[in-house]
């Protein structure tokens, strides 16, 4: 019995654990990605204000 739940523990911490990584990654996927480009975007607005 106690290996079935050491086992189970072990299978939730993993589940956890590439839920945590694979999160991790799609964060810090989105603001390598995202922040330059609306700092982009915000420079075109400027840009596109004084040219107006």
């Amino acid at each position: 019995m106690l290996s079935f739940i050491d086992d189970l523990a072990g299978a939730i911490y993993d589940v956890m654990k590439m839920l945590l990584k694979g999160l991790g990654y799609i964060f810090a996927g989105m603001l390598i990605v995202g922040v330059p480009l609306y700092l982009l975007a915000m420079i075109f607005e400027w840009i596109g204000n004084m040219i107006a």
